[in-house]
């Protein structure tokens, strides 16, 4: 029987075989295009859940390798919009409520969100930690950043995003209480 018919009848056989003959594949064609390994294990999954919910929609006449690619290209760069909508929120945040240190409070407010901050980034994928750091610490575009490192642009982009993301997530309570600190 035809792969692409039997996954149209929801053989789950047939689909377990596609999914762990092609699971590696798909998975190092997305980390070669982004360099991380946690958006490529998030696009691998979705491609193949992807694949499975709407499987009644694949063509007849094009083999599943292909049609695999394509969800997993198609789902890549849905993935990356969706991540890139409040990438530079955090650090307006931050730069907002940045306290003047003239004061005890505020240096030891300072003081604290630098070591928050810190413990941030160690949490932090390396890739992503690096490519933060370059951009905010050492003030690189994101084109150069993708030089040095070999990435795209939309990668660096992505890694921006996601340390940002991180960031606010870990810093939140700190960072309400320093815009309430800032009133006095």
């Amino acid at each position: 029987m035809n792969t692409i018919a039997a996954l149209k009848q929801g053989n789950l056989l047939v689909f377990n075989e596609v999914y762990y003959s092609w699971h590696k594949r798909v998975y190092y064609f997305i980390l070669q295009k982004t360099k991380s390994s946690f958006i490529a294990e998030e696009v691998t999954q979705l491609t193949f859940i992807k694949c499975w919910n709407y499987r009644e929609n694949l063509a007849d006449d094009l083999n599943i390798q292909l049609q695999l690619f394509r969800i997993a290209r198609t789902t890549l760069i849905d993935f990356l919009r969706k991540e890139t909508v409040y990438k530079e929120k955090v650090i307006h945040v931050i730069d907002k409520y940045t306290l003047p240190v003239d004061d005890l409070w505020g240096k030891l407010a300072e003081k604290e969100l630098q070591v928050k901050l810190a413990n941030a980034l160690k949490k932090m994928p390396p890739m992503r930690r690096k490519v933060f750091e370059m951009s905010r610490f050492k003030g690189m575009s994101y084109q150069q950043i993708a030089h040095e490192l070999s990435l795209s642009s939309r990668t660096v982009e992505t890694h921006i995003f996601q340390a940002i993301k991180q960031i606010k997530h870990y810093l939140g309570f700190l960072l309400s209480l320093l815009a309430w600190l800032s009133r006095f």
